[in-house]
């Protein structure tokens, strides 16, 4: 399958990511497009990851289904009319417009990556005090709540509750702290009986006309996630499957982490699809449909 790289659809082009191209449609909805672009350190790569973009937005919509009872969603429907090109199918999906939360949150419940090196410093992560000892992989006591500012460009910013609190008010981060822990809780819990441990995971959310909260984007997806085999963990190794593996390979390069970006091999390109690929297998017990 040729990777889809870049979509140009005669339709308002509203906003376009590091991954996600999103359209007006109907004057009332998006069309919201997931490319098989790829990101690493806030650098898109040229090459495109095959079946990637249909992998998370499939895997999406599957987690969307799974949590309504939790929180609603953007989600109105993935069949794309006859006028659309036939390519969207299963990449695309229509959705409600609503107004993104100025922050995002990353729920962590296992010590690593960049809150590692956080508790390394300082004993803390995003602020939290945790306790003494900590090594990389443990699980927290809780899940911890972290939120974020949400940059145009670059790095998103670990910001503390109250500050979170001043940007969006007390109301709204506590009904968000409150699903976000019942998300990564439910999420945890299904991904054990998965064989995969949810390390951390991403959410946004989004506030319809009606001032009803929703949940949009993606969600628990290997983009917006850090999943480890359960069996690996048990044996005491932190073996990612998700986006890490591109990241792992990128450190091996002599190569500053700005634009413009390597060249990535066709073997690593192969790797990283087929990743995508087992861990939507892995996840709902099904083949990903590869036409």
């Amino acid at each position: 399958m040729e990777p889809i790289t870049k979509t140009d659809l005669d339709l308002p082009l509203i906003h376009k990511g590091k991954v996600r191209e999103m359209y007006d449609y109907d004057g009332d909805k998006i069309l919201m497009v997931a490319t098989d672009r790829i990101s690493a350190f806030d650098v898109v790569f040229n090459e495109g990851i095959p079946y990637k973009g249909a992998v998370l937005s499939t895997l999406s919509q599957f987690w969307f289904n799974k949590t309504q009872h939790i929180i609603p969603n953007h989600v109105i429907t993935t069949q794309m009319p006859e006028t659309l090109p036939s390519y969207l199918k299963g990449r695309a999906v229509i959705v409600k417009k609503a107004k993104p939360l100025k922050i995002e949150v990353i729920v962590r419940g296992y010590l690593t990556g960049s809150g590692l090196k956080d508790y390394n410093k300082t004993g803390m992560v995003c602020g939290i005090k945790l306790p003494e000892g900590m090594k990389d992989g443990d699980r927290f006591p809780e899940p911890l709540f972290t939120p974020s500012t949400k940059a145009q460009e670059g790095h998103d910013q670990n910001i503390t509750e109250a500050e979170a609190a001043e940007i969006i008010g007390q109301e709204k981060l506590d009904f968000v702290k409150k699903k976000c822990i019942e998300l990564y809780n439910f999420g945890h819990e299904y991904l054990m009986s998965r064989g995969l441990i949810l390390a951390d995971t991403k959410f946004e959310f989004g506030e319809l006309p009606s001032g009803e909260m929703i949940l949009i984007d993606e969600v628990l997806t290997p983009d917006s996630s850090r999943y480890w085999s359960m069996d690996k963990y048990e044996l005491g190794e932190l073996v990612s499957l998700d986006k890490q593996y591109l990241r792992n390979y990128l450190e091996t390069l002599d190569w500053g982490k700005t634009y413009p970006p390597p060249t990535l091999p066709k073997d690593v390109v192969d790797k990283v699809s087929n990743l995508y690929l087992s861990v939507y297998e892995k996840i709902t017990g099904e083949k990903f449909p590869i036409e």
